[in-house]
């Protein structure tokens, strides 16, 4: 049997589209639908990576009685939270309020008119684990809908009016002392043992480690770097890092960074690059740019298409088994590479007989052992061998939003290593961009098959406006400026709420939902907000633009009345906020003839405007005919030198 989500290009959407689920995608035809015949709408969110959407699908989506009763009852809609973060936002939003957490699968029912009167996320097709079980559930909602259906929509109108943004008058300007607030945040959160912050599970959350890098960089404040590096260093010796086949998972289920939960996402990888390359920078520490770079590897052999477009996601499960295909047996280690060297690559590796997963291991590096390349033949043996275990699903929707996030690492790589091939990776997802995502000046949220999605959120602008600078950043060329300018104008135009300030999550261009977000708070992903302000400040500063400026401390006001209870959940912001009050230095580069661009970027700081000219103007000239430094800061210029004065 197939639905209506046969002609979807989603992989999410794909993997039901053989379900006796009557499923239709979000669209007005199964709202109307649900009004015309008064049927409640049953709408599942969640993504073709996560393991529990797979388990709901076997058990109650693939169940011919659960779907009888979905289809006689109810009209239900299946949602892609990568391709419409809109609906996802808004929904999870009910679903905390409602049950007081949320993840995914998200289960809400609503009204045809879509206000939402119950929510959950993962249900058993019967009771088990303390849960009502999905089949039960559904018959509920009928006789609620049937018998009490005033009482249902009041339950629907009273939980609609709890969860709507309300704007507050703003109080006050532009708050100085919230980084250091946060900075003691974090601290108090700190995992001296283990690395990481909080308590298990542990989320990378690489925004928040690039916050302290550079804060720790202006105040030299010991004890935050500290607790970067440290966590640094566990997450790559731990499980959450591919040992095998490298690339980070989507977090650790326990406080070591040992075991992860197995999917690996973009975004993920492409924060992360960025936070190893800054840590690098800062503490000189040659592992953090070798775990950056093999992120990079694991990206270009696993997750980047022919043109350059990179996928979004690997999945955890494989053979039904989430994290299967990544763990290993004792004997099987030996069989591959023979009893004596199986037993030392064991030893190094943590592994042993007894196992630390389930009666299976993890590869990891907590034991101490020094990170070197002394089994770097094994682990491409073990990595060939685990390829024939199977292929794992690969979600290869090429998103706007987190393809950016890559071209930020990928730029951020190059300046660091001053490796080309990073560069070029970067510039080849922007054409890639440029050619399927962009139509008329308007942004699409995510490519597949030769189709676009819907119309871009505030996500996609803002990323790939930080994007376009990070190119700038990389190559001083101006037309990423130029085109940095537009998006930025053009996302203002959308999304901007010019009364109260800030940007809208969905824009002119966008349905309209029965709520309107505007989020500020860095999740997984830092937040459009944070983002825009920090492209408002670089363009403020890159320019020297006046106008830039005004918008940067509009939204740094904003931005900072939203954070002064608990900055530490605002690293992007902070961290634009650093650069506002911090303005990096302006160094301009004008390369003598033995000198290339390759080999005088990774001498250069990444916390300063960088600007290399190939030929002398008139303005900035070599000095005795070799590379020549014009450095400026606080308003003040150096003479030019021959050396460089960092």
């Amino acid at each position: 049997m197939s639905n209506h989500l046969k002609e979807q290009s989603s992989p999410y959407l794909l993997q039901h589209s053989d379900n006796p689920v009557d499923w239709y995608p979000w669209c007005e035809e199964a709202f109307r639908r649900a009004a015309a015949e008064n049927k409640p709408v049953f709408l599942s969110v969640g993504y073709s990576t996560c393991h529990w959407c797979h388990v709901m699908a076997h058990e109650s989506f693939e169940n011919p009685e659960i779907a009888g009763i979905l289809n006689e009852h109810f009209i239900s809609i299946k949602v892609d939270r990568e391709e419409r973060p809109d609906i996802d936002s808004v929904y999870m939003a009910f679903c905390q309020a409602f049950t007081g957490s949320g993840g995914w699968p998200m289960t809400i029912f609503m009204t045809p008119e879509q206000e939402p009167f119950f929510a959950g996320t993962y249900f058993p097709p019967t009771a088990q684990y303390g849960r009502i079980g999905f089949r039960e559930l559904l018959l509920k909602v009928v006789e609620k809908w049937q018998s009490n259906h005033l009482g249902l929509l009041q339950t629907a109108e009273i939980m609609l009016a709890r969860i709507k943004e309300t704007d507050k008058e703003r109080s006050g300007g532009i708050h100085s002392g919230l980084p250091e607030y946060a900075a003691r945040l974090l601290s108090r959160s700190f995992d001296a043992q283990y690395g990481g912050f909080g308590q298990a599970p542990k989320f990378p959350t690489p925004h928040n480690l690039i916050f302290l890098t550079l804060y720790s960089k202006l105040f030299q404040d010991r004890p935050a770097i500290e607790q970067v590096n440290l966590t640094l260093d566990k997450m790559r010796r731990g499980g959450i890092f591919d040992q095998i086949g490298y690339g980070f998972s989507r977090y650790s289920t326990d406080e070591h960074f040992l075991i992860p939960h197995f999917e690996k996402m973009l975004y993920d990888n492409a924060l992360l690059i960025m936070a190893y390359c800054a840590a690098y920078k800062s503490s000189g520490n040659k592992s953090f740019l070798d775990t950056a770079r093999k992120t990079a590897e694991y990206i270009f052999r696993e997750m980047t298409g022919k043109a350059g477009e990179f996928y979004s996601a690997q999945d955890a499960d494989s053979e039904g088994e989430e994290g299967r295909f990544y763990a290993w047996e004792y004997d099987e280690i030996c069989a591959v590479l023979g009893e004596e060297k199986g037993r030392e690559f064991c030893d190094y590796f943590g592994m042993s007989e007894q196992g630390n997963f389930d009666g299976k291991n993890i590869p990891n590096l907590l034991n101490g052992n020094e990170i070197s390349e002394q089994f770097q033949r094994e682990i491409e043996m073990l990595y060939a061998r685990r390829k024939s275990r199977g292929t794992l699903h690969l979600d290869d929707k090429v998103l706007t939003a987190w393809n950016a996030l890559m071209i930020c690492a990928m730029s951020m790589l190059y300046r660091v290593t001053g490796n080309r091939p990073y560069l070029e990776a970067a510039k080849d997802a922007h054409c890639f961009i440029e050619k399927n995502l962009v139509a008329d000046g308007v942004l699409y949220v995510s490519w597949r098959s030769g189709l676009r999605s819907v119309k871009g959120f505030l996500y996609d602008y803002a990323y790939y406006a930080a994007a376009l600078l990070c190119l700038y950043d990389a190559t001083s060329e101006e037309d990423y400026l130029k085109s940095a300018v537009k998006i930025c104008e053009t996302a203002k135009q959308q999304f901007a709420d010019e009364k109260n300030g800030g940007y809208y999550m969905y824009g002119t261009q966008n349905d309209s939902l029965v709520t309107k977000p505007k989020e500020t708070y860095d999740g997984a992903l830092p937040s459009g907000n944070s983002v825009m302000a920090y492209c408002f400040v670089r363009l403020s500063q890159l320019l020297e633009n006046g106008q830039m400026q005004e918008e940067a401390e509009r939204q740094l006001a904003f931005l900072s009345d939203a954070a002064k209870d608990y900055p530490a959940g605002y690293c992007m912001f902070l961290i634009s906020l650093l650069f506002y009050l911090y303005p990096p230095q302006k160094i301009t580069v004008v390369l003598g003839e033995k000198d290339s661009v390759e080999q005088i970027m990774p001498r250069l700081p990444l916390y300063a405007d960088i600007r290399i000219l190939r030929a002398e103007t008139e303005e900035y000239k070599l000095l005795n005919n070799q590379t020549t430094y014009y450095v400026c800061k606080n308003q003040t210029c150096l003479p030019p030198s021959n050396q460089m004065p960092f």
